[in-house]
């Protein structure tokens, strides 16, 4: 098992874990949730298992890229994917800074509602990133059509800045810096 990389306690939803995606092992679990409809902007819903391990592997093996399996309470609640945006395409659209980290985040199916979970998902991915002491920036960029991400963004401090064509979607670039991050954050550390 991989050793777990952050964890950060949330009071009554748990502790929430974040560990390397092992594809071997995670690899059912992805196509799962990847190839759900509700996971219709991950742009993989006619994958195979076996076109999805092989996607995962290749992020495996790259340097600039990562894919993180998200834990709550030990259980697979989420998907990160951290990636350095010179070396993706959203780095062809907009100028890219040093410190700058891209983010992509996947919520699995919940068996049970839980009020404010996907807000502390997103909540312990900006921590983690911000975690890193040379990251300054997160760069995101869904698909303009992802309402209820846009939303959940803008509730982390995320400023839009503009609709770019990635060949593949339109998506809405949008940033947020460690102090934009911080600032939705009572001192208590509930949200805002």
């Amino acid at each position: 098992m991989s050793p777990v990389v952050f964890t950060r306690d949330v009071p009554g939803l748990g502790e929430f874990a974040l560990r390397p995606v092992q594809v071997g092992a995670d690899a059912a679990l992805l196509h799962r949730w990847v190839t759900a409809p509700r996971a219709r902007f991950w742009q993989m819903q006619d994958c195979s298992p076996a076109q999805v391990a092989a996607a995962y592997a290749e992020i495996d093996a790259d340097p600039t890229h990562d894919a993180l399996l998200g834990l709550v309470d030990g259980s697979p609640q989420f998907l990160v994917e951290r990636y350095d945006p010179a070396h993706d395409p959203v780095g062809a659209v907009y100028p890219v800074r040093p410190g700058d980290v891209g983010m992509h985040v996947l919520v699995g199916p919940a068996d049970v509602p839980r009020p404010g979970f996907t807000t502390e998902v997103m909540r312990t991915v900006m921590a983690f990133l911000f975690d890193d002491p040379s990251t300054t920036r997160v760069v995101v960029e869904p698909d303009v059509g992802n309402t209820a991400v846009h939303a959940l963004n803008a509730r982390v401090g995320f400023v839009v800045h503009d609709v770019v064509d990635l060949g593949t979607k339109q998506a809405l670039l949008s940033s947020c810096t460690r102090d934009q991050f911080t600032a939705t954050i009572v001192p208590d550390g509930s949200p805002s």
